[in-house]
């Protein structure tokens, strides 16, 4: 009996992870070697989400990683391999781009043609466009490759809104990355004074900052998912996990998006198994 993660039904190339187990080790070998992408170094369960990930684009384990990209929390593919996706697909009769026009009035166009349809999808990314988004001029690609990065633009829209099942709600990382990055507030310093002022019979302070899950937390949290084998133990931890982050803030967002990840790619797998047995 075998528990499969991918629902593609391309030949897969490489290695065929079938189960939970063979893609779990599979991505503690890749996470410890220099195949692995900066942000997955050392990271199997990333690894791990970027390979489901992928598999749900019809991307190989390799693939999948180089391509999948986790963006301020959120995960994301590179625009070149959301093309390959939607071009890859019988659904896509065809996809055009161009750039048109120089300067402050150049425009990306892309038109994306799905089978079926009687209209092309047409997205229009404008110069215009970038300096209203605070784009235009930003350092970086925006400021050395202004076309490329229009074309992107351009691209994401259109493949969205033509192929959104083929996507599956995935932006193009280059997107992704010109959204603001979260922080979080400073708390304001407090001036203490050199002596002692508290009265001896005065009750302690209590804290008013929730505790926060560190990365031991995290590891026993991962460990409880992993070694959950019924569909109601998942739903019991999601529940416990649900409370910690919405009532007591002791998970941060990313924490969070990760273990509800975790769960919900856990409870797929052992309600396959649930079924089959």
């Amino acid at each position: 009996m075998s528990t499969e993660i991918s629902t593609h039904t391309a030949p897969a190339r490489g290695l065929a992870l079938a189960t939970f187990d063979d893609a779990f080790r599979f991505a503690k070998v890749v996470a410890a070697t220099e195949f692995a992408p900066k942000d997955f170094r050392g990271k199997p369960e990333a690894c791990l989400l970027a390979i489901q990930h992928g598999a749900e684009l019809g991307l190989s384990p390799m693939q999948s990683l180089q391509s999948i990209a986790v963006v301020n929390g959120r995960p994301s593919v590179y625009g070149d391999t959301a093309l390959a996706v939607c071009k890859g697909s019988p659904v896509c009769e065809w996809v055009r781009e161009r750039i048109e026009g120089d300067g402050d009035a150049m425009v990306a166009i892309c038109e994306a043609k799905r089978r079926g349809d009687a209209e092309p999808v047409v997205s229009r990314f404008t110069m215009a466009d970038a300096k209203r988004a605070g784009l235009a001029g930003k350092s970086g690609p925006w400021t050395q490759y202004p076309r490329r990065m229009l074309q992107m633009r351009a691209r994401g829209f259109a493949l969205r809104d033509a192929f959104p099942d083929l996507l599956h709600g995935l932006i193009t990382a280059e997107e992704a990355q010109d959204y603001p990055t979260p922080t979080t507030p400073r708390e304001p310093v407090q001036v203490r004074p050199k002596f002692d002022a508290t009265p001896p019979d005065a009750e302690p302070e209590v804290p008013d900052a929730p505790a926060r899950a560190t990365s031991e937390d995290m590891a026993k949290a991962r460990h409880a998912v992993q070694g959950a084998k019924t569909d109601q133990k998942l739903r019991e931890i999601r529940g416990k996990v649900e409370k910690r982050f919405l009532d007591e803030g002791f998970y941060s967002d990313a924490q969070a998006d990760e273990l509800f990840a975790l769960i919900d790619t856990k409870r797929e797998i052992v309600s396959g198994q649930e079924v089959a047995s």
